[in-house]
C-alpha cells in the first residue's frame, strides 16, 4: 500500500503532519518521504509528499485520542470539517482539512 499528498507548499505540509501525527518526514528534495508507521501490517503503510499543481489526498489515519487530534489540527493551522461521525457498529471518525485544504479522515483507535 502507498499514498501521496500533493502540495503546492510541501514544506508547510511537512511541518503540519509532523506536528499532528509525529511522523518522521524527509526534509529535502522533490519528494519528502514519510516513514511507515504503526497500526497495520508491518512495516505499515508508507507514503510521501510531492510538489504538484494538483493538490489532493486520499488518507485515513488512526489516532489514539480523537479530541486531542482535533485540537492539534486547529493549533497547527488545519480545519475541523466534521467533528465526530459514529459509524453504526463501527469506528468513530472525524474529518479535517490540512492547511492546503486536503481532507483527511481521522479514525479513533
Amino acid at each position: 500500500m502507498h499514498w501521496e499528498i500533493a502540495a503546492a507548499d510541501p514544506e508547510r505540509l511537512r511541518e503540519f503532519y509532523a506536528g499532528l501525527f509525529n511522523w518522521k518526514i524527509g526534509s529535502s528534495g522533490p519528494i519528502l518521504n514519510i516513514e511507515p508507521g504503526v497500526g497495520g501490517p508491518q512495516p505499515g503503510p508508507g507514503g510521501h509528499i510531492r510538489k504538484d499543481e494538483r493538490v489532493g489526498v486520499t488518507l485515513y489515519v488512526q489516532v489514539r485520542n480523537l479530541a486531542d487530534s482535533l485540537r492539534r489540527t486547529v493549533e497547527l493551522g488545519g480545519t475541523v470539517v466534521v467533528e465526530r461521525l459514529q459509524v453504526p457498529d463501527g469506528a468513530t471518525l472525524a474529518l479535517i482539512e490540512d492547511p492546503e485544504s486536503n481532507r483527511v479522515m481521522l479514525v479513533q483507535q
